[in-house]
């Protein structure tokens, strides 16, 4: 498993963990049965303390931007989160768990502000003839970082499950691992350093999905990069 370090700021020892962050409104029981259907070990964190002695952290969320910023807030998550995503704790966002890494969004004239570890804003698919949204349903990856660490072992046009009306839209592309087009080309997951994001669900996306999450699970256990 991981090797011992400690944080400047007293967050987090870290360990072979990972923490899966409950906010009360993310699609939790779910992405808990896909990491343990992989063998990893669990820790459901609901309060700052839980994030003690922890690999990695992942943020799974279904539902409004705001809620989910609103909710971390609410149980004093987002600065411990911030100080984790800097201190280098591997982190993978989920939906709207990706969406928050951003600075804010357009939902709903959202006035909450995001993590803000990368600049852009998320965005609502355009209204287009034919075009459904949410976006529900299968769709394939294009591969523009094909080293990310998420995708070891996954083919370029590999499909996953979306469930989704907003994307985010990075201002910096560089940072872009995968796109995928529904009306428009967006940026379906991003990597930098030890921070990813997916847009979609891996804990839904079959085989593909969980192959994704191992290679999570790995990276985040097998000590410094």
């Amino acid at each position: 498993m991981g090797t011992t370090s400690i944080s400047e700021r007293g967050y987090f020892t870290l360990s072979g963990a990972i923490g899966v962050i409950d906010y009360g409104a993310g699609n939790l029981r779910s992405v808990c049965n896909a990491l343990r259907y992989i063998g990893a070990e669990i820790i459901i964190v609901r309060t700052p303390d839980q994030l003690k002695g922890i690999a990695g952290v992942v943020l799974p969320g279904v539902g409004a931007f705001d809620d989910c910023i609103n909710g971390l807030s609410k149980q004093r998550l987002l600065d411990p989160l911030r100080g984790m995503i800097s201190d280098g704790v591997p982190f993978l966002g989920i939906c709207i768990g990706y969406q928050i890494l951003f600075e804010r969004s357009e939902e709903f004239e959202s006035t909450a502000r995001g993590l803000g570890v990368f600049k852009g804003v998320v965005r609502r698919f355009p209204t287009l003839e034919g075009l459904k949204i949410p976006q529900i349903g299968w769709n394939s990856l294009k591969m523009v970082k094909p080293n990310c660490p998420l995708y070891r072992g996954i083919m370029d046009g590999s499909c996953v499950y979306f469930v989704h009306s907003y994307f985010p839209d990075p201002v910096d592309r560089s940072i872009v691992a995968t796109e995928t087009e529904y009306g428009v080309v967006f940026a379906s997951s991003v990597w930098q350093g030890k921070v990813f994001g997916v847009q979609f669900h891996p804990e839904k996306s079959q085989e593909v999905g969980l192959r994704i999450l191992r290679n999570f699970l790995e990276f985040a256990t097998s000590g410094p990069q």
